[in-house]
């Protein structure tokens, strides 16, 4: 579920200490070092400038970082030193438009480090980033920059701000002070210092997983693939055959491992299989994470003590709409209950089965999947091979597009082989909304060695106005689907379905942005997945599953007795589903929400499930020792909650669509698209939604979508 992955502009960065970001593009130029590069100058084509990826080469990023940093220091001192009275526009409007050259840098550098790993792209991140860190944590604890701040702050009320304006003003000086601006000054070298090492081990923790995630399981004997599908198997055998093997290579990665989980009949692979994915990170090998886990959670604590925190949990959270751990907690601690109570019922349907065939097993984890099938094909006559000839993946990104215009007016024309891409299977999509151009989409669909796993979205130039020409977002969705071989179909599962409209619920969202102000692009962590979330829902619809899912081979749409079969199965293994991912959120809250580190976390997670109550024929959807959401950045550390506090508000969301009686009703659209999707973080993201809604989400909703009873019955 690693999706949503989104990065903030130099004005953002120089608030909220984030390292690595995809910068917006500023559109003033700035004086700087004239020493001409080709990630940091100017981008040239098209759409105001599009990345040069064609002209890139790994060996030319140390290089730009280090000129990147140099033309950032010019950027910056010269805001510093300004001899003029200090004035909202020549501090905080001149950091709004800083930054252009390390913007464009860092969003080559995050395809190359995510899409496009290598040794020697690893090499350079494990000595670059530390580098990198530690210069921006020193800027932004410049205490000449903090005194400009602080005093327009206090002066704020004088100084005839619109609404915009004073929220950014506000959100920059308390983001100072929450990382770190009032500590002296040997503080703020400990914090740098602090820094620094977290950044080493982030890259060191994010290198081992993928290593681990670049194996794979090799079979030899027909009889090893007996009983997948056709489509699946000839995969299989094309990826052995790339690495230059004979046979079928089971990739370590979750689009490889789940499909095989669901229809093996072989349990010794399964276990096999799932022992091996599981366990990534995990080997007592060189590519094992637990002691870097356990430095990264040392260092964060140490962190969040130092800028007066509890914990780090109520660092991360001081910015959020949950605002404190325990409140995020809680929400998940009214789900749990209920989705522990249905994996008991689902476990005791798979039991039946297995007795019934006397297969002479107790359901382990390797079993839940492949069980979970025959109980789907038991209760609702319902295969899932049967249903993915109808979910061609190049329909379904169609269908995405097309809901994307009934609901908001966005058009996507194709445009691939127009613009330069960094892997030749980018596509590339011009968009429009109402017939004005407003961006352009890269979309990189399949898995290939040195792609980090999971499914992403981010921008490589992100919209704002205050410029006056940053106006075409360069937005783009990174999945892991398994190509079809031998130039057949790529077939998806109504999963990897729901992941493709998710992230492009992502890229709708920056797609729609309209804002002046860069600053006021980053929404809180807990908001980023509610857009992305609510998109899903269009999926399954009647318009979209009748005008796009068609049969690979005969061109027929789905039949409408499957689709029936759809509707009636659609909380169906809803309590897998839950406790797979929650259990993951709450581990995540209670390694961060405590005072004293874990030292050893595969103790830890062992306890804690325990404690909670994990059931046995499960696992975390992400156990610890590969949580990259965690451990490869702060980005969701003490946040994994985030999508269920998200999804709360998308369940809520859907019902204002339902109770229209039309799902595609378009004033409802356009109310969500111009009061939540196009705002940012322009006003309080819960003000936001109270206006929109009328009122603060009910939990009542997500209850019912997944088919749990509420919480008040579950206590009865």
């Amino acid at each position: 579920m690693n999706k949503g992955i989104k990065t903030w502009p130099l004005s953002i960065l120089l608030m909220t200490g984030t390292t690595m970001p995809a910068f917006a593009e500023a559109a003033k130029p700035v004086a700087a070092p004239a020493v001409a590069n080709v990630m940091l100058d100017p981008w040239t084509g098209p759409y105001d400038g599009v990345p040069p990826w064609d002209k890139v080469k790994p060996a030319d990023f140390p290089p730009a970082f280090e000129e990147a940093m140099k033309r950032t220091k010019v950027e910056f001192e010269a805001i510093l030193t300004n001899p003029a009275p200090v004035t909202f526009d020549n501090t905080i409007k001149a950091n709004e438009l800083a930054g252009a050259s390390v913007s464009r840098l860092f969003s080559i550098w995050g395809v190359h480090s995510s899409n496009l790993s290598n040794p020697e792209i690893r090499k350079i991140q494990a000595e670059w980033e530390p580098k990198i860190s530690a210069f921006f944590n020193e800027l932004q604890l410049d205490a000449r920059w903090f005194q400009r701040v602080q005093y327009l702050y206090q002066e704020r009320e004088n100084l005839g701000l619109d609404k915009a304006q004073m929220r950014l003003l506000e959100r920059t000086y308390d983001g100072l002070v929450r990382n770190g601006a009032l500590l002296n000054a040997e503080q703020k070298t400990q914090l740098i210092g602090i820094e620094t090492e977290i950044s080493k081990k982030f890259s060191d923790f994010q290198n081992k997983v993928l290593a681990d995630e670049e194996t794979y399981i090799l079979l030899t004997d027909p009889s090893e693939v007996a009983g997948l599908p056709d489509s699946f198997v000839a995969s299989l055998k094309a990826a052995a055959e790339a690495k230059g093997k004979t046979g079928w290579a089971v990739a370590n990665t979750r689009s490889a491992i789940q499909p095989f989980l669901e229809n093996s009949p072989r349990r010794d692979l399964r276990e096999k299989i799932w022992r091996a994915f599981v366990m990534r990170g995990d080997n007592q090998d060189a590519n094992d994470t637990n002691a870097t886990i356990a430095e990264i959670l040392k260092l964060r604590q140490q962190r969040a003590e130092l800028l007066g925190f509890e914990t780090h949990a109520h660092y991360r959270m001081a910015d959020t709409m949950a605002k404190q751990p325990e409140k995020a907690m809680d929400l998940m601690m009214k789900v749990w209950p209920a989705a522990v109570a249905r994996v008991k019922e689902e476990v005791a349907d798979m039991q039946a089965i297995a007795d019934k065939e006397k297969a002479g097993i107790t359901i382990e984890p390797w079993d839940y999947r492949y069980y979970a099938e025959k109980v789907r094909k038991a209760k609702y006559d319902l295969d899932q091979n049967e249903l993915k000839p109808y979910f061609q993946l190049d329909n379904m990104v169609a269908a995405m597009f097309d809901a994307a215009n009934k609901l908001y007016g966005m058009s996507f024309t194709e445009n691939t082989g127009t613009v330069p891409v960094f892997e030749p299977e980018v596509r590339t999509f011009e968009v429009k909304r109402d017939g004005k151009l407003i961006g352009l989409f890269y979309l990189d669909n399949f898995a290939r060695p040195g792609k980090r796993s999971g499914a992403w979205m981010t921008t490589y130039r992100d919209q704002f106005k205050l410029s006056g020409k940053n106006n075409i977002t360069l937005a783009s969705n990174n999945n892991n689907f398994v190509k079809g071989a031998g130039g057949k179909p790529t077939l998806i599962s109504i999963d990897d379905a729901s992941t493709l409209f998710h992230e492009f619920g992502h890229a709708i969202h920056y797609l729609n942005y309209d804002i002046t102000w860069p600053g006021l692009g980053n929404t809180p962590r807990d908001f980023v997945e509610y857009p992305s979330q609510v998109n899903e829902n269009w999926l399954l619809t009647p318009y979209i599953l009748n005008t796009y899912a068609k049969h690979a081979e005969t061109g027929e749409p789905i039949p409408q007795a499957l689709v029936e079969k759809i509707k009636a199965s659609d909380t169906f293994m809803q309590g897998f589903a839950t406790v797979e991912y929650l259990s993951s959120a709450i581990l995540d809250m209670m390694l961060h929400h405590r005072k004293d580190p874990v030292t050893d976390p595969r103790a830890f997670e062992k306890e804690a499930l325990a404690k909670i109550g994990m059931p046995k024929e499960m696992v975390m959807r992400h156990r610890l020792p590969q949580f990259n959401h965690l451990f490869s950045s702060d980005g969701y550390s003490a946040g994994y909650y985030s999508y269920l506090w998200s999804e709360t508000m998308d369940a809520d969301t859907w019902a204002a669509f339902t109770e229209k009686g039309d799902v595609w009703d378009k004033e409802t659209a356009e109310r969500f698209r111009s009061m939540l999707l196009s705002t940012g973080n322009e006003s309080d993201r819960i003000e936001a939604y109270r206006a929109f809604r009328g009122r603060d989400p009910d939990v009542k909703y997500i209850m019912q979508k997944r088919g749990f009873p509420l919480p008040a019955e579950t206590t009865k």
